[in-house]
This record gives structure tokens, C-alpha cells and sequence, in this order.
């Protein structure tokens, strides 16, 4: 196991700080923050975001549960180490990487987002798979029409330029451009939230970590053998989530054989920041193996 000092950049106000440690493991110097007892989930947060999305969860779930937490590459505090890397495949067999080269190994993975289709992907590669998986609005669909087309090859374009990383960390770091990208998602996150994802969408690094996982994300072949994931699966979904719709993880759960979908109305896309209680009262009964 390889442990390395807890990284300069993270700030002390950080949420979880004191469970923060730096592992390097090839090609990525990761950030992950480990906490709690029991059964070990891993949780891992969507596109642009990282471990503070997990602040309020946490808490919830650290009593009853062994948490582990990290920043996907580029993301957050994790240091990429190889800019080619950021595809769902390889971020999954980096993630795997990782857990072997700790031990752990989680009983149920929780994905937000993204993190609900790469949740999926380590529930095919590891080779002691886990027991559940749970998708918070999760992002598995394609992109319709002509934005299927154009919107991956923009992020790759944006991706390609070095300039646009601080560019964009510049224009679009302040709290007020900030608040009204966190509003885009139907969620109504507190003041704390805005400030983290201040502090991250104004830092580069960031940014350009972001737009390599957009530029690489590819789900056709994870969508193809959804109907092959037979392990439980719950997909909870926001009724105000602007930024997946509620179908996707309906469709999604139609095509496989033990899944399901709980509904929490009036949440948006950031369910698990604005509401964690309600996420957790639905969460801990299916890890537990109720429903």
C-alpha cells in the first residue's frame, strides 16, 4: 500500500478533511477519504464533481458503514497521471486498481451520476464483484439528435486546447455564475455547496480533468449489456432533475433483470446534497438487503 502526505491542496475547510489521504497508484495520485465501520461501500461522485457532494450523506452513513470516498482523475484533489485515461473503461480499471491495491473491497458501490454508470462498469471487472449497486440519477443515456453529434466533439475540442481550462476556471469561478450552473440542475444547494464547487470550478486543474472525462465518455457498450448485470440494482431518481431526466434510469431499469426505481419527488439532480436524509432512508434498507 502506498500512502503519500495528504495533498497541499486541500483546503482545511474541507468536508471529511481529517479522513483524507494521498495513495499513488499508477498512473493517478489519488485523493480518497476513508471513514466509518462495517460493510465497505465506495461512492463515487459524478462529472465535475468530488468528495464534499458527499458531505451530508456521509454522516448517515458512517455508523453502519465503511465509506470509502474518492476524486475521480483530475477531479477534485486526485492528480492525473495519464490525461488519456478519463474514459468510463479505463477509469473503472484505474478505480479497480486502486481498490486492489487497498484491499477493499466494497460490498455495494453508490455512483451520483457518472459515477452511477462507472459503478455499473466495476460491478462487471472486479474480480469479487459487489453484492449492489445504486445509481443516484443516473447518467446513462445518449444524447438525441444533432447535440449526440455535436456535443462530444465540442468537448473534445475544448479538451484539446490548453487555453480553455483557465479560461473557463476564470469566467466561471465566481459564486454568482457558480449559483446559477447549481440551479440548471433543479437542486437548491446551501451556501457551503456553493462555495465547494466555487473553489473547484475556479481551479484549472479541475476544470481540464472535467473536460478530458467529457471528451472520453462513451456508454454504448455499458447500455448494450445492461441486461446482463443481474446483481440488485435500485436507481433513485429526482422528480425535479434538470440535468437527467427521471426516464433515463427508468429505461435503464426495464432492461435489467433485478432492478428498481424509487422516486423522490421535488429533489433535483443533487439530490443527495439538498435532502441526504431522504436518499438515506431509501438507500440503507436496499444495502442492507430489505427491499
Amino acid at each position: 500500500m502506498a500512502f503519500a502526505p495528504i495533498p497541499v491542496r486541500v483546503p482545511a475547510g474541507w468536508p471529511l478533511r481529517s479522513a483524507s489521504r494521498a495513495i499513488h497508484v499508477r498512473p493517478h495520485l489519488w485523493h480518497v477519504q476513508a471513514t466509518g465501520d462495517g460493510p465497505t461501500l465506495l461512492l463515487l461522485h459524478g462529472a465535475g464533481g468530488a468528495t464534499h457532494s458527499w458531505r451530508g450523506l456521509a454522516p448517515l452513513l458512517s455508523p453502519e458503514f465503511r465509506l470509502i470516498l474518492p476524486d475521480l482523475p483530475g477531479q477534485g484533489f486526485t492528480r492525473m497521471g495519464d490525461r488519456s485515461r478519463c474514459g468510463l473503461d479505463a477509469m473503472a480499471a484505474d478505480l479497480a486498481a486502486l481498490l486492489a491495491d487497498q484491499g477493499w473491497r466494497p460490498e455495494a458501490v453508490i455512483g451520483h451520476s457518472a459515477g452511477a454508470a462507472l459503478a455499473l462498469r466495476l460491478a462487471e471487472i472486479l474480480p469479487e464483484p459487489p453484492r449492489r449497486v445504486v445509481g443516484l440519477n443516473a447518467a446513462l443515456g445518449r444524447f438525441d439528435g444533432l447535440q449526440g453529434v455535436l456535443f462530444p466533439a465540442l468537448a473534445r475540442l475544448l479538451a484539446l486546447n490548453p487555453l480553455v481550462p483557465p479560461l473557463f476556471a476564470r469566467l466561471a469561478g465566481g459564486e454568482a455564475q457558480v449559483r446559477r450552473l447549481l440551479d440548471a440542475t433543479g437542486s437548491v444547494i446551501d451556501t457551503e455547496g456553493l462555495q465547494h464547487y466555487s473553489r473547484l470550478v475556479g481551479d484549472p486543474a479541475h476544470v481540464d480533468g472535467t473536460l478530458a472525462m467529457m471528451a472520453q465518455w462513451q456508454l454504448d457498450g455499458l447500455l448494450a449489456r445492461l441486461p446482463q448485470i443481474a446483481l440488485p440494482v435500485l436507481f433513485i431518481v429526482g422528480g425535479e432533475d434538470r440535468a437527467v431526466p427521471p426516464r433515463v434510469s427508468r429505461e435503464a431499469a426495464a432492461r435489467m433483470p433485478q432492478a428498481r426505481v424509487a422516486d423522490l419527488a421535488g429533489l433535483g439532480h443533487l439530490m443527495h446534497e439538498e435532502a441526504p436524509a431522504e436518499v438515506a432512508r431509501i438507500l440503507v434498507p436496499f444495502l442492507k438487503g430489505v427491499l
